[in-house]
């Protein structure tokens, strides 16, 4: 099935291509959650499978902004904690991606969101008591939900965050582990995409290249705006906008 067959969009549809290209920039240098946004409305261009293999390559091109300005800032050894996890996580969304309704699925991730977001602040305030995150299941629960989420509908931002924000990371140390993580899970997805879904085509690679001036200038922006924000803002910065993009999924 085709997902382009022509550049016939719209002057507003350009637009919102454009400003979605701008949200996926700043999120992948630093700036959780605002590229949930663009989600629903590549969903309305596009429609809701289709939207989600234009919107990959766009994604990992913005990965690729942020993996070159914070490399040396991953924590690799929680990414092998999750990484695996999250294979088998994007292996499950592609078996049973044909008959999983997107709608109650993103439901449920926000619920799962809304959960850990209360669990981590109980956490904060006991400073000091055992708490789960340590333990092996965390990463395997975390990384199986995020590795689902990221198939399906490229809604796994949240989950990793709440992953990271349990570990306690400083800020760059957050941003430089997320950028990582995205990278391999989502250059893993694209032949998955290509051959399998068949929701990439040529023509819409060609598209989204046509959005990499407004990727470099999101992460320019995104770049700006994580150096004015200190440790303890950022962290409170990221629950909120984590739990108001959890909240976009159930819109």
């Amino acid at each position: 099935m085709e997902i382009i067959t022509s550049f016939e969009l719209t002057t507003i549809q350009w637009v919102l291509m454009a400003a979605c290209g701008m949200l996926i920039g700043m999120s992948k240098v630093g700036v959780p959650g605002v590229s949930l946004i663009v989600v629903p409305t590549l969903a309305f261009i596009f429609g809701g499978k289709l939207s989600t293999g234009v919107l990959l390559p766009i994604l990992m091109m913005a990965d690729v902004f942020g993996v070159g300005y914070y490399r040396r800032h991953a924590e690799w050894k929680y990414l092998f904690k999750i990484l695996p996890w999250a294979f088998i996580g994007v292996g499950l969304a592609l078996w049973v991606g044909e008959i999983v309704n997107d709608e109650q699925f993103k439901d449920i991730i926000a619920i799962l969101v809304f959960v850990c977001i209360g669990l981590m602040l109980w956490r904060d305030r006991r400073k000091g008591a055992s708490f789960f995150p340590d333990s092996w299941w965390f990463a395997a629960s975390m990384g199986v939900l995020g590795g689902f989420a990221t198939m399906i509908g490229n809604v796994a931002g949240p989950i990793f965050a709440i992953y990271l924000l349990a570990m306690h990371l400083p800020k760059n140390n957050f941003i430089g582990t997320s950028a990582w993580f995205f990278l391999i899970i989502n250059i893993s997805k694209f032949p998955l995409h290509f051959f399998i879904w068949k929701t990439i085509s040529a023509s819409s690679l060609m598209l989204d290249l046509m959005t990499l001036p407004a990727i470099a200038l999101g992460a320019f922006l995104g770049v700006l705006l994580v150096k004015k924000i200190n440790e303890r803002m950022y962290r409170a910065f990221v629950i909120v906008i984590t739990a108001l993009s959890a909240f976009l999924l159930l819109i």
